[in-house]
């Protein structure tokens, strides 16, 4: 008897869950690759690739992980990409205030899944909207969040070197919840 050897079963599963302290190390890793990808030659290395750079970020990482609202996804048994959102300080809704893949996972679903479970929790705390920054010159991110939905922001557009973005976060269905895909 043959088992099956398909694609299906070698392919590594992604895990999306909440991050710990243990992660941080991981965490702060990965959001440094991803921000050299975007950054480096269009702004000054020192602003993001720095001792005290890194310091800076390995602290906002640490208080953000210990407020909650960080997702890490897991493919492979690797922390491979990272998430962070937390209320707007003015207004109602939600900011998304950190999306990244580390580039040795993109083109894999990671990030879709990470912005999926970011959604769901939203959608799930009655959330309407929800509002970002993008570097304006990250057309890759620009690109990945449009085709998720988002959309410039109305009132705006920018905020310096960035872009702002909105998403209408959609309401939950019946079909959500019963698994019916018709």
């Amino acid at each position: 008897m043959r088992r099956n050897r398909g694609r299906a079963s070698r392919v590594p599963r992604t895990m999306i869950r909440n991050a710990t302290p243990a992660d941080l190390d991981a965490v702060v890793r990965t959001h440094a690759e991803a921000r050299a990808t975007y950054y480096r030659g269009h702004i000054p290395d020192e602003q993001f690739d720095s001792p005290e750079a890194h310091a800076r970020s390995r602290a906002a990482w640490e208080t953000a992980i210990a407020r909650g609202g960080v997702l890490c996804a897991e493919h492979g048994g690797a922390l491979a990409g990272v998430a962070a959102f937390r209320k707007r300080e003015q207004g109602e809704g939600m900011t998304l205030t950190q999306l990244h893949v580390a580039p040795a996972h993109w083109r894999r679903g990671i990030g879709t899944a990470l912005h999926d479970a970011c959604v769901s929790r939203w959608r799930t705390a009655g959330v309407t909207h929800a509002r970002l920054e993008v570097f304006e010159r990250n057309l890759r991110a620009r690109a990945f969040y449009a085709a998720h939905g988002w959309l410039p922001h109305p009132l705006t557009p920018s905020a310096g070197n960035h872009v702002v973005l909105t998403l209408a976060v959609p309401a939950a269905t019946e079909e959500m919840y019963s698994g019916d895909s018709r």
